[in-house]
């Protein structure tokens, strides 16, 4: 009874409540999607890398390692020498090595040094390997394989000449030695996406001509002269590293880290990310409250059109009254109301949140590489979700206090 008069009620004001739901929908879908955000972030970044034991660079930060030779964010502060390289590869506790060097770039997406064997060894998300859609990996000194996001985003097929240009947003371009898209990269989702892979003799190659940051005036060596030559890399940038033995890790860690040769540093992915989500913890919390905030803006709404409404609804309570209702029904009857617009409006929130996905989710792939899976709502969900309507409940306890009171004060009068 109390059910079908809370739902009359809401119906009959519609517009006003439409309206309240629409705000509290809005506030829920945001309040998720801040936390779908969240969660998809750190999910993306801890898939990023996977099967890898340890990163080794020239001494700095551990969150700078990371962020330079698997994200490509900044740079880095000094490079690895190729002997110490070698040195480390033969370490007798070392299963594979792959090397990487960075410093160029090509349309504003990084240019990446390596080995073949990169393209075997780099894992992502729990084990998956690099594949490739079309065409074939490295075969000649001038070929390049291409992430899913280069391709797509400058329009490049199988067969394409590709400039790279001398350093990080830069207008010296190595024209003289372009490059052939032999390969192009299944989407992965991870920053291999924005990079353009070439061979370690490729990134040697174009720089035979250049000294110190400019090209030599006059000097230009053929390119089939430079595939005659041995390039060998004086440095590198960084290094993947797996080991033979999960045991041996922290032994190899600290052998690295203690190299007497040059100042390394050997780091673990796992805890250097574990590092990067306390950097940015205070934004996190930040981006957090403000979502809580409009929350709470929309529950205050609520709590306003519910009072606005007291008065005009003063009679439909004094005709309540005359039928013989107690000032319990009429509380019940408001607490019933706020939690049918609470959940409406959550469940509405839900799906809001749903249909922002579905349309969001490529752009937000293609355009930050941070990949928001699709899935069923997870108990922290769900409870979040009762926990708005328990909200909802609570908050119109006031409004359902001064109701109760005006109540009993029009059935003195009626008695009068």
């Amino acid at each position: 009874m109390i059910l079908r008069l809370a739902m009359g009620s809401l119906t009959a004001r519609a517009l006003t409540v439409g309206m309240t739901i629409l705000a509290i929908a809005v506030s829920v879908a945001l309040f998720l999607g801040v936390e779908k955000v969240r969660t998809g972030a750190k999910a993306s970044f801890a898939n990023t890398i996977s099967g890898t034991d340890l990163i080794v660079g020239a001494r700095s930060g551990s969150v700078q390692l990371l962020l330079y030779s698997i994200f490509r964010i900044g740079n880095a502060t000094n490079n690895l020498t190729w002997e110490s390289y070698q040195n480390i590869a033969a370490h007798k506790d070392v299963d594979w090595i792959v090397p990487i060097s960075l410093g160029d770039s090509h349309r504003q997406f990084r240019v990446m040094g390596t080995t073949p064997n990169f393209f075997d060894r780099y894992k992502y998300r729990s084990g998956q390997s690099l594949v490739i859609q079309d065409g074939e990996l490295l075969d000649d000194l001038f070929d390049t394989v291409i992430g899913a996001d280069v391709a797509a985003t400058l329009g490049y097929e199988i067969g394409d000449p590709i400039v790279v240009a001398h350093g990080i947003a830069s207008f010296m371009e190595h024209q003289d030695q372009p490059f052939s898209v032999s390969g192009i990269l299944m989407k992965t989702g991870t920053p291999v996406d924005r990079t353009v892979v070439v061979s370690l003799e490729a990134i040697e190659a174009i720089h035979v001509d250049w000294q110190s940051g400019a090209q030599i005036p006059g000097q230009v060596t053929p390119a089939d002269s430079l595939r005659q030559m041995e390039l060998k890399p004086k440095a590198i940038t960084a290094a993947l590293l797996g080991t033979k033995s999960r045991l041996k890790v922290f032994a190899l860690q600290r052998s690295i880290n203690e190299y007497p040769e040059e100042p390394l540093i050997a780091i673990l992915p796992g805890v250097a990310l574990q590092e990067l989500w306390q950097i940015v913890g205070i934004a996190e919390k930040s981006l957090i409250g403000v979502s809580i905030m409009v929350v709470v803006t929309a529950f205050i709404g609520m709590v306003a059109t519910i009072l606005s409404s007291l008065s005009e609804r003063r009679r439909e309570m004094a005709i309540f009254r005359a039928m013989g209702a107690r000032p319990r029904t009429i509380v019940t009857l408001l607490l019933l109301e706020a939690i049918l617009m609470a959940g409406i409006g959550a469940c509405l929130g839900m799906v809001l949140l749903y249909l922002g996905l579905f349309a969001g989710q490529p752009l937000i792939d293609r355009s930050f590489g941070l990949w928001l899976p699709i899935e069923p709502p997870t108990i922290r969900e769900v409870k979040l979700l009762l926990s708005i309507v328990i909200t909802g409940a609570l908050v119109s306890i006031f409004p359902a206090i001064r109701a109760y009171r005006m109540s009993l004060a029009d059935g003195m009068i009626a008695r009068i």
